[in-house]
């Protein structure tokens, strides 16, 4: 831990990032001791390895070069090089990603980079001749090559050390020994994969040199990194964040809070990251067009980076956004996450709870009462893998299609992992939570028919180039009540909690530990969680007005909107002018189910009175430590640095606009309804907020059998003439397995049930 008396690191003409500092002041002694009790919670969740691991990882990462070195002299022995030349034959080997950065922990894999000469292609030599040389090689197991990937990389076991290796090829004939890649020159002449393997590297070593202090950092990233895996949203491929992505997230509050401790830090990146208005770049240093032409993140020139949801842009030449997987139902799930831990680092800054509050896994299962399932087969351990792999990265297609075709009324929330039947071998299966958009007031006969999200899916799949017989893939719809046993700890479905409370929108399981999470926000019962999809099976899905107002939750709601809740919490969304997911509530459950409004009127007034119980900031002129009690120059500061939080979140001094909604199935051939009537997508959901007209019927469809169905009532329908859909492989169809299948999720009906008498 950094010493607390340490001297302020940045003066006012120079600091690091885009913009100032949010404050200079140094650490308090609950800084000091709540960081304290912060590492102690890392090494006993065991994020750091031992001494004899990290030796094997040296020991591993020295074989390897080895291995490098006598690849390429083997290749230019092969093609006919003199020995001078081969001689001086060198390729070398770099490290990147969470190793690099020094956050790796126990069993975490080494991203590496093979650096070789100009004459050692990546299609014949790296993927052909090194892989051939790896795979003779008894301490090399797993051997994975993927090839036809972003970045090509080649995936294996050294001494059970998981390695994920990468190559460029540099306009060099010779490799020298002491190659410095961080210079720009470097990438001269070079093709577009080796552009993309060499920026992992650049990346990581830029962000050590744009980061304040290295250790606090350190702390703060292994932190955030075990909360995004407990949380469910560390996943590039799924969608959400992967390591560079918290990475560069967390420099940038290390820039803005340059002398702060790890928990003050962690606290900051809540606080900050709750309130950006995305797209709004995050950016570690300014955008450089640099003098080699390479193409550059800019929305403003390229019409794809207008698409992207969440830009986190990479600091090295060519800046690139790390966070382009982004959907926008992801970034829900996580702008939720973000308001749930600020609310709880604010109670730990209270000591209402400790640290264990925020590291609470999240009730997935629980959470949702529709699912997909996707099940993935094949004939050997081998074959899973890849194919598993391949899936996996196409997965968050199916989460674009389903937002796109159905105009994102109907929201996704993929898990990150994947998970085993220990009944059935070679077998694995994930799992995406199904929920219509908060805020979308339910219309009769509002079905959500997704088949050609599906088969286009399947079809998109099916291009596997080394698909082999057996690999197969279903899709199903499940209920909550029917996920298998097997996802859950020790293959045991435990009972779900009596009540549950809404935090942004998501529901949250209500802990001793983490009771107070809610800040005053109603409890439910757990049948109102039930409700954000009750449409599909017909029930009820919101409490009749009558009924909220004999409740006490609805009592307390309605009193809070006279009267701002004691702890002082605000809503910077709602300060910032973007919709509050509370709010978006109201049109589900009814005014008694969110706070959005109340804690609207507790931010209205936090700005003319000082909070009650709020933590104090640090002084931003003097560095001064805070009060422990509240007096009007604290409050000063404290609104201070709302204020310089507010207008960094709203935007960077870079020029760049507003970005359009993600559509990056615009690339794919969109799949226009035979039979349904063509709407202005804009014009339309204008004209629903406005409540001008009733939500039309959505039913999307590819071909003429997939129409409308009149029954709106019903659930799920086998597809017409879609036999054998179930499974795919390389394109054709193979037969359906022998066992019997789940339907397909053809149609989802989110409509309240209509009364006996309207069926009549």
């Amino acid at each position: 831990m950094a010493n607390p008396a340490q001297t302020m690191t940045q003066s006012r003409t120079q600091y690091l990032g885009v913009t100032e500092p949010i404050s200079l002041g140094g650490p308090s002694e609950l800084d000091t001791a709540k960081t304290t009790e912060l590492e102690k919670f890392l090494v006993d969740a065991g994020l750091y390895e031992s001494q004899e691991e990290a030796v094997r990882r040296e020991e591993v990462l020295g074989r390897l070069d080895q291995v490098v070195k006598k690849w390429v002299k083997k290749i230019c022995r092969a093609k006919g090089f003199n020995e001078q030349l081969v001689h001086e034959a060198n390729a070398k080997i770099f490290t990147f990603g969470s190793y690099r950065l020094g956050v790796h922990g126990p069993g975490a894999d080494i991203d590496t980079l093979c650096v070789g000469p100009r004459h050692a292609t990546r299609e014949e030599d790296f993927f052909i001749e090194l892989l051939a040389m790896l795979a003779e090689m008894p301490e090399v197991t797993e051997l994975h090559p993927v090839p036809d990937a972003h970045v090509p990389v080649m995936k294996f076991k050294f001494n059970g050390i998981s390695i994920d290796l990468l190559y460029a090829k540099l306009s060099l004939w010779a490799i020298p020994e002491h190659l410095d890649i961080s210079q720009d020159s470097i990438l001269c002449n070079l093709d577009e994969q080796s552009v993309r393997s060499l920026n992992g590297c650049r990346v990581t070593d830029q962000i050590l040199r744009l980061v304040p202090n290295i250790q606090n950092f350190r702390t703060t990233l292994r932190c955030m990194k075990l909360w995004a895996k407990r949380r469910g949203v560390y996943s590039n491929v799924a969608g959400f964040l992967g390591g560079v992505n918290w990475a560069i997230l967390a420099a940038r509050i290390c820039q803005l809070y340059p002398n702060a401790l790890p928990s003050m830090l962690v606290s900051r990146f809540f606080r900050v990251y709750r309130q950006w208005r995305w797209p709004n770049p995050v950016m570690l240093c300014p955008i450089e067009d640099g003098t080699l032409g390479l193409t550059v993140w800019d929305p403003r020139k390229n019409m794809r980076d207008r698409l992207h949801q969440m830009p986190i842009i990479t600091p090295a030449y060519p800046c690139m956004n790390s966070s382009y997987n982004v959907s926008s139902s992801t970034l829900r799930v996580m702008m939720e996450e973000f308001q749930r831990g600020s609310a709880i680092c604010e109670d730990l800054e209270r000591n209402k709870v400790d640290w264990t509050a925020l590291f609470e896994p999240y009730p997935f299962f629980d959470s949702y009462k529709n699912y997909l399932e996707i099940d993935i087969y094949a004939e050997g351990e081998d074959d899973l893998r890849k194919w598993k792999g391949w899936v996996e990265s196409k997965l968050r297609m199916l989460t674009l299609k389903i937002e796109k075709y159905t105009y994102g009324m109907l929201q996704c929330h993929p898990h990150p992992d994947d998970f085993l039947d220990p009944e059935k071998p070679y077998h694995c299966c994930f799992f995406m939570g199904l929920q219509r958009k908060q805020g979308m007031r339910v219309q009769e006969g509002e079905p959500f028919d997704i088949r050609a999200c599906v088969e286009e899916f399947k079809q998109t799949v099916g291009t596997y180039t080394l698909w082999k017989p057996g690999m197969e893939i279903t899709v199903s719809h499940i209920k909550r009540r029917n996920i298998p046993a097997f996802v859950f700890p020790g293959g045991v479905r435990p009972q779900r909690p009596n009540k549950v409370s809404s935090t942004a929108g998501r529901p949250m399981f209500v802990s001793d530990a983490s009771a107070s999470v809610s800040n005053g926000a109603a409890n439910h019962d757990a049948s109102l969680v039930d409700d954000e999809l009750d449409g599909v099976s017909g029930e009820v899905a919101s409490m009749g007005k009558r009924k909220r107002e004999k409740t006490p939750e609805y009592m307390s709601t309605k009193k809070s909107r006279t009267s701002p809740p004691s702890n002082g919490r605000t809503v910077s969304n709602l300060e910032t002018g973007s919709p509050s997911v509370d709010d978006e509530l109201d049109g589900l459950l009814g005014e008694g189910a969110s706070m959005g409004k109340s804690e609207y009127v507790s931010t209205k007034r936090s700005r003319a009175s000082p909070p009650s119980n709020g933590r104090i900031a640090s002084n931003l002129e003097t560095g001064s430590p805070p009060a422990e009690s509240i007096t009007t120059q604290a409050f000063q500061i404290n609104t201070a640095e709302e204020v310089a939080i507010t207008k960094i979140t709203c935007g960077q001094p870079n020029g760049f606009g507003s970005v359009e909604e993600l559509d990056e199935l615009d690339e794919y051939p969109t799949l226009i309804p035979t039979n349904t009537i063509s709407v202005d997508k804009k014009s339309v959901n204008s004209m629903l907020a406005k409540n001008e007209i009733a939500r039309p019927k959505v039913v999307l469809s590819s071909k003429p059998h997939l129409d409308k169905f009149e029954s709106e009532s019903v659930e799920e329908l086998e597809p017409l003439g879609l036999t054998g859909m179930g499974c795919i492989g390389s394109g054709i169809k193979s037969e359906p397995k022998s066992e019997p299948q789940r339907k397909p999720l053809i149609r989802l009906n989110l409509a309240a049930p209509r009364s006996k008498s309207t069926n009549a």
